[in-house]
């Protein structure tokens, strides 16, 4: 029965599924985006946000909670050195997941997960799409119509 079961155990003891997490969060760190199933990708998001919102406060008492969890110095370094910089304003949500296709051995659910702030891709196109000039078919219109009703009242 699921009496009291808050969280997904990944079919794993407590020790495993922590130190599987804190692997994974640190690969996450380091490569900025990582591929493994569905599952495992929603719990990271839980395990990992909290971290990043510890690293925008540069402190010792913050490096040596974020080290408790990574055991990882190359990650931790990153998390409070790039990592806190890009994500400095943002109030939440600093990863994504993505659905992939289903893996082929066993089928199982597939899913990217990325820092948001990091996807160059991404970010390239937002850029693009918010420097193109917006166009309306009511502006043209609008102007057409009062440019006709000018040339009629000048002649």
């Amino acid at each position: 029965m699921r009496h009291g079961k808050t969280f997904n155990h990944l079919g794993r003891t407590a020790s495993h599924r922590k130190s599987l997490l804190a692997n994974m969060a640190s690969s996450l760190i380091i490569h900025k985006r990582i591929s493994t199933t569905c599952a495992k990708a929603k719990e990271l998001r839980k395990y990992v946000e909290p971290l990043i919102t510890k690293a925008k406060d540069d402190s010792t008492h913050s490096r040596r909670v974020v080290f408790s969890y990574l055991k990882n110095k190359e990650s931790v370094s990153e998390l409070f050195g790039a990592v806190a910089q890009k994500i400095a304003d943002r109030p939440g949500g600093y990863t994504r997941v993505l659905k992939t296709m289903n893996r082929k051995g066993d089928n199982a659910e597939m899913a990217i997960i990325e820092l948001v702030d990091f996807n160059e891709n991404l970010l390239g196109e937002k850029s693009a799409k918010s420097t193109a000039a917006k166009r309306t078919r009511r502006g043209k219109t609008a102007k057409k119509a009062e440019g006709t009703t000018t040339e009629e009242s000048a002649s």
